[in-house]
């Protein structure tokens, strides 16, 4: 690795269990910062997390603070109860706010969460867009719709089209995998073929929590990623984003 980013969940106006709590990002930017005059041979870069929600968060809240941003959708619209709906949480919450929200229709529900991700391109677009389809983690064993279905795959490629006309960086993210959440990374294979075909540039990430797992499923990915047709990652190398080749040993830097 050449380079290595820091991205913890932004701080959110409610409260979160698993974003950094708002009077934390300041020791926490001093913190990573504080790294990059004491670690030769390896680039720092602070960045965050950050959720949109529209009105509320976007990846500019905090663009000004950080080297480098990552957008994602983690809620999708509010319940009747005021609480905001997370789609990668419990399982049985997922089903709460479906039902409260959407009245049970997943596809609807599947739609505003790609209109969302859209709208964060359009609007406010961060550095990378992250985990893009994870709200199929609910969708174990093809519960709820198929990836194959018109409509769904319809949403996918508007999303694409949208991310390719921005110009921004497609994760490439392995949580799922090595945490046996999903069979595939996020996005799923064949929607990195169609990324790959509109030269949407990709950048692979492990969404680590913990140090052992900074470059998890790194060598299986990179080498889908090049059966895929892709050829280089987009990478933060001296301040800016430069695309290396690489392959399923690492990076390849001349």
């Amino acid at each position: 690795m050449t380079s290595l980013g820091f991205s913890s969940h932004a701080p959110l106006p409610f409260n979160c269990k698993w974003c950094m709590k708002p009077e934390a990002l300041t020791d926490y930017l001093e913190l990573v910062r504080s790294l990059k005059s004491n670690t030769n041979g390896l680039e720092i870069y602070a960045g965050l997390e950050v959720d949109y929600i529209p009105g509320v968060i976007s990846p500019g809240t905090f663009r000004k603070q950080l080297d480098y941003t990552i957008g994602s959708v983690h809620f999708v619209e509010t319940m009747s109860n005021g609480v905001r709906w997370e789609i990668d949480g419990l399982h049985t919450f997922f089903l709460e706010g479906l039902e409260n929200i959407f009245k049970n229709n997943i596809k609807d529900a599947i739609v505003r969460y790609y209109e969302l991700t859209r709208q964060m391109v359009t609007t406010d677009c961060p550095s990378i867009v992250g985990h893009l389809d994870k709200i199929k983690i609910q969708n174990t064993d093809d519960k709820f719709f198929s990836e194959t279905d018109d409509w769904y795959k319809a949403e996918i490629i508007k999303t694409l089209d949208c991310i390719e006309q921005a110009g921004t960086i497609l994760e490439v993210n392995t949580r799922g995998l090595y945490q046996k959440k999903s069979k595939t990374t996020y996005p799923s294979p064949w929607i990195l073929q169609i990324a790959s075909e509109k030269n949407i540039p990709i950048t692979l990430s492990s969404d680590a929590h913990h140090h052992d797992d900074i470059t998890n499923q790194f060598n299986e990915v990179a080498y889908m990623l090049t059966s895929l047709g892709f050829k280089k990652l987009s990478i933060l190398k001296e301040g800016q984003w430069n695309q290396f080749k690489f392959n399923e040993q690492g990076l390849i830097i001349t």
